[in-house]
């Protein structure tokens, strides 16, 4: 007879003392009381699914501690909306040729409990292409790209990415047909497409199709030659790691993008990460060398001269200042951290509700550690109300650890009330 598998709780008690930690330990590295954990490793209470990945992190159980999650813990309960009488379900479906198909369905589901019946169904065969409509084409293909990014700093990812992954298979389709004068240009337009769409994708909180849409990017970058857009992807996967804990795996994604990339920009965006990884580590000395590394790669706003858009953020102005102050924060220096990001608050353009929310969540995490706690909240104030804009899943992670840190001076007037209303932002409440 098979022995039984071990339960999360067991199985964290023994990674942790295998580990050297203590419940106090563990707690700091995953911003957890002592006392919460004792009662999960008992068996009196589950994890959250947050909770869980960053002690599966912390311990390195290679995703075997996160897979003994119960079920009940694992997937939320959900709720949804109610469906008008006239709201007809429909979908569009692209082809990499060009063409596309639109079909509608019957509103109710039939009693049989099978999928709901289709009732009408549209294919457009692709239209012939060539290099002078790709040519006429991209400037406005470009144009919307630029929107898009615009778009997804003021609104969330459910609004951006139906209209991002569209783009993606138009350009693929224009693509398919276009002499090779063109095409070269069309499919490097299609991989920004593609990696913007994965990046909507974490911010709405499914780093699984992330990863897909981050990979298209890279096939469609192989695929013309673009060199510079096949490293960037390397840097989509660290953040992805760096989102989820694991500073190794950042730092050697971020290494293999600074050899393969060839531009001063995403080489500079690669020593960001890279420093980013060490100071998840708690490598102060590798941090350091990256950032001055990244300080000595002063490249121009573009990644090349072929007028293709700008990788990485464009709307944090001072992106390096920023990155340094991320670090200097995981590092144990707050006031340095708080320092930086003071400088740069006010640089933000207004419309950049995520930027702003992303530095802004950082500041008052600074702020909590530097024991300045009337700030931190009337910062945390101003966060919560970008999040339930702009629905950022990476703010709303950096918003769960302030609650923790906060949490423990829940006698401070201030933190009593900010605490409901960063509650209310990470259930995704539109108002407080």
């Amino acid at each position: 007879m098979s022995a039984q598998a071990p339960t999360f709780g067991e199985e964290l008690r023994r990674r942790r003392n295998e580990s050297g930690k203590s419940l106090t330990d563990m707690g700091r590295l995953v911003h957890a009381t002592r006392s919460h954990l004792s009662k999960i490793e008992r068996g009196h209470r589950n994890p959250s699914i947050e909770l869980a990945r960053a002690c599966d992190a912390k311990l390195r159980a290679d995703g075997e501690l996160l897979a003994l999650v119960p079920a009940a813990a694992r997937t939320p309960e959900e709720h949804p909306a109610p469906r008008g009488d006239d709201d007809v379900p429909w979908s569009l479906s692209l082809s990499a040729d060009g063409g596309s198909s639109f079909t509608t369905c019957a509103a109710a589901t039939p009693a049989d409990g099978n999928t709901p019946a289709v009732t009408a169904h549209w294919v457009i065969a692709p239209g012939r292409s060539d290099a002078v409509s790709a040519e006429a084409s991209l400037p406005a293909f470009h144009a919307v790209f630029d929107e898009y990014r615009r778009l997804g700093q003021c609104s969330g990812p459910a609004l951006v990415i139906p209209l991002s992954s569209a783009a993606t298979g138009a350009l693929r389709g224009l693509a398919h047909a276009a002499a090779p004068a063109s095409r070269t240009a069309v499919l490097r337009l299609a991989a920004r497409f593609a990696e913007y769409t994965g990046w909507m994708w974490q911010e709405a909180g499914d780093d699984r199709a992330a990863r897909w849409w981050t990979e298209q990017a890279a096939q469609l970058a192989a695929s013309c030659g673009d060199h510079e857009m096949a490293a960037y992807t390397l840097l989509r996967q660290a953040e992805l790691a760096l989102y989820q804990g694991d500073a190794q795996t950042t730092v050697d994604l971020a290494e293999a993008a600074g050899r393969q990339a060839r531009g001063l920009r995403t080489r500079q965006l690669a020593a960001q990460r890279e420093a980013q990884g060490y100071a998840l580590m708690g490598s102060e000395t590798h941090c350091r060398r990256a950032l001055d590394r990244g300080a000595e790669l002063v490249g121009t706003a573009r990644s090349g001269t072929d007028h293709t858009p700008t990788l990485g953020s464009t709307h944090l102005p001072d992106l390096a200042g920023f990155v340094a102050a991320w670090c200097l924060r995981e590092l144990g220096e707050s006031e340095a951290a708080v320092a930086l990001l003071d400088t740069g608050r006010d640089s933000i353009a207004p419309h950049a509700l995520r930027a702003r929310a992303r530095h802004g969540a950082r500041l008052a995490l600074a702020l909590a550690d530097a024991d300045e706690v009337d700030r931190a909240c009337a910062v945390a104030r101003s966060v919560a109300q970008d999040v339930r804009s702009t629905d950022s899943a990476t703010v709303r992670a950096d918003l769960r650890q302030l609650r923790s840190s906060l949490a423990t001076r829940r006698k401070h007037p201030a933190v009593r009330d900010i605490l409901p209303v960063i509650a209310a932002s990470l259930r995704g409440d539109r108002t407080t």
